[in-house]
Protein backbone atom coordinates (compact mmCIF):
# COMPACT_ATOMS: atom_id res chain seq x y z
CA UNK A 1 0.00 0.00 0.00
CA UNK A 2 1.58 3.28 -0.92
CA UNK A 3 2.15 5.38 2.16
CA UNK A 4 0.96 9.01 1.84
CA UNK A 5 2.29 12.04 4.41
CA UNK A 6 -1.29 11.99 6.04
CA UNK A 7 -0.31 8.19 6.98
CA UNK A 8 3.06 9.51 8.52
CA UNK A 9 1.38 12.18 10.46
CA UNK A 10 -1.32 9.31 12.01
CA UNK A 11 1.78 7.14 12.67
CA UNK A 12 3.70 10.32 14.55
CA UNK A 13 0.50 11.02 16.47
CA UNK A 14 0.45 7.17 17.60
CA UNK A 15 3.86 6.77 18.70
CA UNK A 16 5.68 7.69 22.00
CA UNK A 17 6.76 10.98 23.06
CA UNK A 18 9.84 9.84 25.01
CA UNK A 19 13.05 7.93 24.00
CA UNK A 20 15.57 6.64 26.03
CA UNK A 21 18.43 8.60 26.74
CA UNK A 22 19.75 9.80 23.68
CA UNK A 23 23.37 8.62 22.64
CA UNK A 24 26.45 10.95 20.91
CA UNK A 25 28.30 9.86 18.26
CA UNK A 26 31.42 11.80 16.88
CA UNK A 27 33.28 11.51 13.84
CA UNK A 28 35.74 14.27 12.39
CA UNK A 29 36.93 15.18 9.35
CA UNK A 30 39.89 12.92 7.44
CA UNK A 31 41.11 15.84 5.64
CA UNK A 32 45.00 15.86 5.36
CA UNK A 33 45.18 12.59 5.69
CA UNK A 34 43.73 11.84 8.96
CA UNK A 35 45.37 14.99 10.82
CA UNK A 36 42.34 15.48 12.82
CA UNK A 37 41.99 11.49 13.98
CA UNK A 38 45.71 11.78 15.16
CA UNK A 39 45.18 14.70 16.82
CA UNK A 40 42.21 13.34 19.18
CA UNK A 41 44.44 10.50 20.19
CA UNK A 42 48.31 12.30 20.53
CA UNK A 43 46.89 15.29 22.56
CA UNK A 44 43.84 13.50 24.50
CA UNK A 45 44.57 17.06 27.37
CA UNK A 46 42.87 19.13 24.79
CA UNK A 47 39.26 17.88 24.62
CA UNK A 48 38.71 16.10 28.35
CA UNK A 49 35.66 17.01 28.47
CA UNK A 50 34.34 16.70 25.02
CA UNK A 51 35.07 12.67 25.64
CA UNK A 52 32.58 12.78 28.82
CA UNK A 53 30.15 14.03 26.25
CA UNK A 54 30.22 11.65 23.45
CA UNK A 55 29.49 7.68 23.52
CA UNK A 56 30.37 6.47 20.35
CA UNK A 57 33.67 7.21 18.14
CA UNK A 58 32.86 6.91 13.90
CA UNK A 59 35.15 6.26 11.51
CA UNK A 60 34.63 5.31 7.89
CA UNK A 61 35.98 1.68 7.40
CA UNK A 62 38.09 2.64 4.78
CA UNK A 63 40.35 5.16 6.39
CA UNK A 64 41.51 2.59 9.00
CA UNK A 65 43.53 1.19 6.05
CA UNK A 66 44.23 4.59 4.56
CA UNK A 67 45.45 6.55 7.80
CA UNK A 68 47.06 3.95 10.43
CA UNK A 69 49.80 1.66 10.69
CA UNK A 70 48.97 -1.72 13.09
CA UNK A 71 50.64 -0.13 15.79
CA UNK A 72 48.81 3.57 15.59
CA UNK A 73 45.57 1.71 15.38
CA UNK A 74 46.09 -0.57 18.23
CA UNK A 75 47.11 2.33 20.50
CA UNK A 76 44.05 3.95 19.15
CA UNK A 77 41.48 1.47 19.51
CA UNK A 78 43.21 0.97 23.39
CA UNK A 79 42.72 4.67 24.04
CA UNK A 80 38.92 4.34 23.27
CA UNK A 81 38.68 1.37 25.54
CA UNK A 82 40.23 3.43 28.36
CA UNK A 83 38.23 6.42 27.69
CA UNK A 84 35.24 4.34 27.32
CA UNK A 85 34.33 5.33 24.12
CA UNK A 86 32.29 2.92 21.92
CA UNK A 87 34.07 2.28 18.11
CA UNK A 88 32.06 2.40 14.98
CA UNK A 89 32.21 2.22 11.42
CA UNK A 90 30.64 3.96 8.49
CA UNK A 91 30.59 1.10 5.38
CA UNK A 92 29.09 0.54 1.94
CA UNK A 93 26.55 -2.09 1.05
CA UNK A 94 25.85 -0.79 -2.15
CA UNK A 95 28.72 0.71 -4.31
CA UNK A 96 29.53 1.39 -7.82
CA UNK A 97 32.94 -0.71 -6.60
CA UNK A 98 30.57 -3.10 -5.27
CA UNK A 99 27.61 -3.89 -6.36
CA UNK A 100 26.48 -6.99 -4.49
CA UNK A 101 25.53 -7.37 -0.77
CA UNK A 102 28.10 -10.41 -1.06
CA UNK A 103 31.08 -8.55 -2.98
CA UNK A 104 30.95 -5.68 -0.69
CA UNK A 105 31.69 -7.50 2.25
CA UNK A 106 34.00 -9.50 1.46
CA UNK A 107 35.93 -6.52 0.14
CA UNK A 108 35.40 -4.77 3.47
CA UNK A 109 35.69 -7.75 5.84
CA UNK A 110 39.53 -7.68 6.02
CA UNK A 111 39.21 -3.86 7.73
CA UNK A 112 37.04 -4.94 10.47
CA UNK A 113 38.84 -8.06 11.01
CA UNK A 114 41.73 -6.10 11.45
CA UNK A 115 40.08 -3.90 14.03
CA UNK A 116 39.84 -7.16 16.08
CA UNK A 117 43.29 -8.25 15.72
CA UNK A 118 44.07 -5.47 16.83
CA UNK A 119 42.29 -5.55 19.90
CA UNK A 120 39.04 -3.40 19.59
CA UNK A 121 35.49 -4.20 19.27
CA UNK A 122 33.16 -3.06 16.57
CA UNK A 123 29.85 -1.73 18.15
CA UNK A 124 27.76 -0.45 15.05
CA UNK A 125 28.25 -0.26 11.51
CA UNK A 126 26.26 2.56 9.50
CA UNK A 127 25.29 1.48 6.06
CA UNK A 128 26.36 4.52 3.57
CA UNK A 129 22.97 5.01 1.71
CA UNK A 130 22.61 1.93 -0.27
CA UNK A 131 19.12 2.67 -1.47
CA UNK A 132 20.72 6.62 -2.76
CA UNK A 133 23.19 4.71 -4.36
CA UNK A 134 21.02 2.13 -6.70
CA UNK A 135 18.83 5.11 -7.36
CA UNK A 136 21.10 7.80 -8.61
CA UNK A 137 24.82 6.26 -8.91
CA UNK A 138 24.03 2.28 -10.27
CA UNK A 139 20.78 2.98 -12.01
CA UNK A 140 19.41 -0.11 -9.91
CA UNK A 141 15.63 -0.90 -9.02
CA UNK A 142 14.71 0.19 -5.26
CA UNK A 143 14.03 -3.72 -5.32
CA UNK A 144 17.36 -4.43 -6.26
CA UNK A 145 18.35 -2.23 -3.56
CA UNK A 146 16.29 -4.15 -0.77
CA UNK A 147 17.89 -7.47 -2.19
CA UNK A 148 21.61 -6.53 -2.10
CA UNK A 149 21.09 -4.71 0.82
CA UNK A 150 19.26 -7.71 3.00
CA UNK A 151 21.68 -9.66 1.05
CA UNK A 152 24.94 -8.13 3.05
CA UNK A 153 23.18 -7.23 6.50
CA UNK A 154 22.78 -11.48 6.18
CA UNK A 155 26.32 -11.44 5.70
CA UNK A 156 27.46 -9.18 8.59
CA UNK A 157 24.60 -11.13 11.02
CA UNK A 158 26.11 -14.45 10.03
CA UNK A 159 30.60 -13.22 10.96
CA UNK A 160 29.29 -10.15 13.58
CA UNK A 161 26.62 -11.40 15.31
CA UNK A 162 27.03 -8.45 17.66
CA UNK A 163 27.81 -5.77 15.39
CA UNK A 164 24.59 -3.02 15.49
CA UNK A 165 23.62 -2.44 12.22
CA UNK A 166 22.16 0.83 11.21
CA UNK A 167 21.43 2.56 7.55
CA UNK A 168 22.12 5.96 6.58
CA UNK A 169 19.74 7.71 3.80
CA UNK A 170 19.75 11.46 2.84
CA UNK A 171 16.81 13.54 2.75
CA UNK A 172 14.84 15.67 0.92
CA UNK A 173 16.39 13.73 -2.36
CA UNK A 174 14.30 10.35 -1.29
CA UNK A 175 11.40 11.75 -0.14
CA UNK A 176 9.69 10.55 3.74
CA UNK A 177 7.37 8.54 1.78
CA UNK A 178 10.26 6.98 0.03
CA UNK A 179 12.11 6.40 3.10
CA UNK A 180 9.16 4.88 4.89
CA UNK A 181 8.49 2.52 2.15
CA UNK A 182 12.29 1.47 1.88
CA UNK A 183 12.76 0.54 5.81
CA UNK A 184 9.33 -1.93 5.24
CA UNK A 185 10.65 -3.27 2.29
CA UNK A 186 13.58 -3.88 3.76
CA UNK A 187 12.52 -5.18 7.01
CA UNK A 188 10.09 -7.51 5.35
CA UNK A 189 13.02 -8.98 3.51
CA UNK A 190 15.44 -9.48 6.34
CA UNK A 191 12.21 -11.66 7.45
CA UNK A 192 11.81 -13.31 4.58
CA UNK A 193 15.51 -14.61 5.19
CA UNK A 194 15.05 -14.68 8.96
CA UNK A 195 17.81 -12.36 9.54
CA UNK A 196 17.54 -9.89 12.20
CA UNK A 197 16.30 -6.01 11.23
CA UNK A 198 18.02 -2.78 11.25
CA UNK A 199 19.30 -1.45 14.99
CA UNK A 200 18.60 2.42 14.21
CA UNK A 201 17.85 4.53 10.72
CA UNK A 202 20.18 7.63 10.63
CA UNK A 203 19.25 10.35 8.06
CA UNK A 204 21.60 12.56 6.34
CA UNK A 205 19.70 16.08 5.65
CA UNK A 206 20.81 18.70 3.54
CA UNK A 207 18.66 20.75 5.35
CA UNK A 208 20.03 23.88 2.89
CA UNK A 209 17.38 22.34 0.43
CA UNK A 210 14.77 23.81 2.60
CA UNK A 211 15.40 27.61 1.89
CA UNK A 212 17.41 27.44 -1.22
CA UNK A 213 14.91 25.36 -3.40
CA UNK A 214 12.00 25.32 -1.22
CA UNK A 215 12.18 21.47 -0.48
CA UNK A 216 11.48 19.53 3.05
CA UNK A 217 11.28 20.55 6.06
CA UNK A 218 12.17 20.11 9.69
CA UNK A 219 8.73 18.56 10.47
CA UNK A 220 8.58 15.90 7.90
CA UNK A 221 11.93 15.04 9.66
CA UNK A 222 10.39 15.05 12.89
CA UNK A 223 7.61 12.86 11.26
CA UNK A 224 10.12 10.26 10.49
CA UNK A 225 11.65 9.95 13.83
CA UNK A 226 7.96 8.97 14.97
CA UNK A 227 7.98 6.80 12.77
CA UNK A 228 10.74 4.90 13.83
CA UNK A 229 10.52 5.13 17.03
CA UNK A 230 7.21 3.86 16.66
CA UNK A 231 8.65 0.84 14.89
CA UNK A 232 11.37 0.67 17.74
CA UNK A 233 14.07 1.69 15.56
CA UNK A 234 16.20 4.49 17.01
CA UNK A 235 16.19 7.29 15.26
CA UNK A 236 19.52 8.91 14.38
CA UNK A 237 20.17 12.13 13.00
CA UNK A 238 23.42 13.90 11.30
CA UNK A 239 24.60 17.11 12.49
CA UNK A 240 26.76 18.82 9.93
CA UNK A 241 27.68 22.08 7.55
CA UNK A 242 25.63 21.39 4.33
CA UNK A 243 26.04 25.30 3.12
CA UNK A 244 30.04 24.80 3.59
CA UNK A 245 31.03 23.64 0.27
CA UNK A 246 28.99 26.34 -1.16
CA UNK A 247 30.43 28.94 1.57
CA UNK A 248 33.91 27.73 0.76
CA UNK A 249 33.32 28.06 -3.94
CA UNK A 250 32.31 31.49 -2.70
CA UNK A 251 35.42 32.49 -0.27
CA UNK A 252 33.08 32.88 2.60
CA UNK A 253 33.60 29.77 4.86
CA UNK A 254 35.88 29.42 7.67
CA UNK A 255 35.82 27.76 10.96
CA UNK A 256 32.86 29.62 11.81
CA UNK A 257 30.96 28.40 9.15
CA UNK A 258 31.14 24.70 10.32
CA UNK A 259 29.64 25.92 14.39
CA UNK A 260 27.24 27.57 13.49
CA UNK A 261 25.70 25.35 10.69
CA UNK A 262 25.52 22.75 13.44
CA UNK A 263 24.05 24.81 16.30
CA UNK A 264 21.25 26.65 14.07
CA UNK A 265 20.37 22.82 12.77
CA UNK A 266 20.36 21.99 16.82
CA UNK A 267 17.57 25.09 17.14
CA UNK A 268 15.32 24.46 13.98
CA UNK A 269 15.34 20.48 14.58
CA UNK A 270 14.48 21.38 18.37
CA UNK A 271 12.03 23.69 17.53
CA UNK A 272 9.52 21.36 15.61
CA UNK A 273 10.53 18.97 19.05
CA UNK A 274 12.87 16.73 17.01
CA UNK A 275 14.63 14.66 19.88
CA UNK A 276 17.21 11.89 17.67
CA UNK A 277 18.09 8.89 19.59
CA UNK A 278 21.30 9.29 18.05
CA UNK A 279 23.15 12.42 17.59
CA UNK A 280 25.69 12.37 15.26
CA UNK A 281 27.74 15.19 14.80
CA UNK A 282 30.37 14.49 11.89
CA UNK A 283 31.95 16.23 9.31
CA UNK A 284 33.29 15.33 5.63
CA UNK A 285 33.46 18.90 4.31
CA UNK A 286 37.09 18.99 5.18
CA UNK A 287 36.04 21.90 8.11
CA UNK A 288 36.42 22.92 10.21
CA UNK A 289 40.75 23.24 9.58
CA UNK A 290 41.41 22.84 13.69
CA UNK A 291 39.77 19.81 15.51
CA UNK A 292 41.63 21.29 18.63
CA UNK A 293 41.78 22.51 22.00
CA UNK A 294 38.23 22.39 22.41
CA UNK A 295 38.48 25.05 24.41
CA UNK A 296 39.61 27.63 20.99
CA UNK A 297 36.90 29.16 19.20
CA UNK A 298 35.58 27.11 16.20
CA UNK A 299 37.40 23.96 16.78
CA UNK A 300 35.14 20.81 16.05
CA UNK A 301 35.93 19.35 19.48
CA UNK A 302 34.41 22.75 20.42
CA UNK A 303 31.54 22.31 18.05
CA UNK A 304 30.63 18.94 19.77
CA UNK A 305 31.52 20.42 23.32
CA UNK A 306 29.13 23.39 23.01
CA UNK A 307 26.34 21.49 20.97
CA UNK A 308 26.04 18.17 23.45
CA UNK A 309 25.63 21.03 26.78
CA UNK A 310 23.01 23.01 24.79
CA UNK A 311 20.79 20.48 23.23
CA UNK A 312 21.03 16.94 24.46
CA UNK A 313 22.63 17.69 27.89
CA UNK A 314 21.00 21.12 28.44
CA UNK A 315 21.40 22.72 32.10
CA UNK A 316 17.87 22.87 34.10
CA UNK A 317 15.66 25.62 33.76
CA UNK A 318 15.52 28.24 36.84
CA UNK A 319 12.49 29.77 37.48
CA UNK A 320 12.81 33.03 38.81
Amino acid sequence: MKLTLLACVLVMLASPLHAEKPTVWMGPSGQENGRDFRALFEKPEQWQETRKLIDVFLCSDHRIKQYFSDAELHRLLAQLKQWKIKFALEVGAIKPWGITGEKTFNLERPAWDRVQRLGGNIYAIAMDEPLCCCRFHIKKSDDYAVQETANYIACVRANFPDVLIGDIEPYPSIPIADHIRWIEALEKRLAEKKVRGLDFYRVDVNWICFTAQTNGSWKEVRMLEQYCRQRKHPFSLIYWAPDYPGMHHKGLADDSTWYTAIMQQGYDYNIVDGHPDQYVIESWVNGPARCLPETAEFTFTRSVRDFVRKFVNPHPVTKP
